[in-house]
């Protein structure tokens, strides 16, 4: 621990970022990845990281690939047959002929059907992508990965195939495996507070102070380190926050009487608040302390919280106060320092973050924008109830545009964030 908390301050952050980030990622495809074979959808790869080059092993049983990636920054699931468009027409007499051949190349499968070669290798990359074909190495053609059962028509093998992807399965379904990402984060992140709040407890202000800024009015009026605050201009303080909503309403100038206990002994001071930009203040700070509590309770407050933050997002929406909820945000990059700083901090500090990072991480995704999955979502419904898929180009341009959009904001925050963060420091 002493080796990550000594980091640089940029080093911690790159470090701490990359590892926040690919955790959080791999919760959530980890929830597409769970759906997808509880309904018994096959699955090509489950990575930690961008796809490229990679260290892998296949599982024997279920046919997927698990690994990870030369540049371990998130994540990524390739679940079977989501390519959106409409299947070609010419899908089951391929896969039929495939299925015969037992292994077959782009040029003769074009000559049997009687199309083009660039409609044959379509054809072949789709029936890979069913896992019902793969590519043989080094070699120009691709081999059947599923026999046809005596007396069964090309139609009836390219439905069985079906059952087994993404494409073939009820709407319901397919949202489910779309929303289980969304999910999974939610329900990680209520977890985590649940079992902080109500194992280590939540930082609550004690009414004893542990400050006293220099020349400050606490200060001079003679208020120490230690004393314990009881009474503030005549109302009992059970509670710090009631101290404080005190001065606060007070302005600069006006005199705040405190009562205190020191050594056993009540003693009354009177300062005289000080300013701080326009606002009273005081010129103390009280210790904390970890209150725990109930486990229904912090079940109950951790909803609260994820209630907050979709009201934090949909801020973004209101133009009375998107401006001030975009200039809150961060990017990747300023996540990385604040992460950083919540791991050095300690392990609760840092589970908390990860918990608020993933509560954000499933409302953002909840968003009705391509390619977010929301968005995916979106298009199910919208498909559902054409009863037909939308053209595949119309699908494209929906992501490009939804992908121009979110990428637009996070290259704004991440300018912001680098003058906040790396040229202000």
């Amino acid at each position: 621990m002493d080796l990550f908390a000594n980091m640089p301050t940029g080093v911690a952050a790159v470090f701490w970022g990359v590892v926040t980030f690919s955790l959080l990622v791999v919760i959530h495809e980890g929830g597409h990845f769970l759906a997808a074979r509880f309904f018994g959808v096959k699955v090509h790869e489950f990575m930690i990281g961008l796809p490229g080059p990679a260290l892998r092993f296949r599982s024997k049983r279920s046919g997927v690939s698990y690994g990870i990636t030369a540049v371990p920054l998130g994540g990524y699931v390739r679940i079977a047959g989501m390519e959106p468009g409409k299947e070609d027409e010419l899908l089951a007499a391929a896969l039929g002929r495939m299925a015969d051949a037992g292994r077959i190349d782009a040029a003769t499968l074009a000559e049997g059907l009687g199309v083009t070669r660039e409609r044959a290798n379509t054809l072949i990359t789709t029936m890979e992508d069913y896992l019902a074909a793969e590519p043989i190495p080094d070699w120009p053609e691709s081999r059947s990965l599923v026999q046809r059962a005596e007396g069964e028509s090309d139609e009836d093998l390219l439905a069985r195939v079906r059952k087994t992807v993404y494409r073939g399965q009820s709407a319901p379904r397919r949202i489910t495996i779309l929303a289980m990402g969304v999910l999974l984060n939610l329900v990680t992140a209520i977890l985590i507070f649940t079992v902080t709040l109500s194992v280590w407890g939540i930082p609550t202000a004690t009414r004893t102070i542990d400050l006293v800024q220099p020349d400050s009015a606490a200060a001079k009026a003679g208020i120490q380190v230690g004393d314990t605050v009881l009474n503030v201009n005549g109302t009992p303080i059970a509670k710090w926050e009631t101290a404080h909503e005190i001065i606060t309403s007070l302005k600069p100038g006006d005199p705040l009487t405190l009562t205190v206990r020191r050594a056993g002994a009540e003693r009354i001071f009177v300062a005289v608040l000080g300013d701080s930009n326009g606002t009273a203040l005081l010129g103390v700070r009280v210790s904390q302390e970890n209150v725990r509590m109930a486990p229904l309770t912090a079940l109950k407050t951790s909803f609260e919280w994820t209630g907050m933050v979709f009201v934090a997002v949909g801020q973004f929406f209101d133009p009375r106060t998107a401006a001030t909820a975009v200039g809150n945000a961060r990017s990747v990059v300023g996540i990385s320092y604040e992460v950083a700083n919540a791991a050095k901090a300690g392990p609760v500090q840092y589970a908390w973050m990860v918990a608020l990072l993933s509560l954000s991480l499933g409302v953002l995704n909840i968003l009705p924008i391509p390619p977010l999955d929301g968005g995916k979502v979106a298009l199910e419904i919208v498909e559902g109830l054409r009863r037909k898929p939308i053209p595949r180009n119309v699908s494209l341009a929906f992501s490009a545009v939804g992908a121009t959009l979110l990428f637009s904001l996070i290259f704004y925050l991440m300018y912001a964030d680098i003058v906040r963060y790396i040229v202000k420091g």
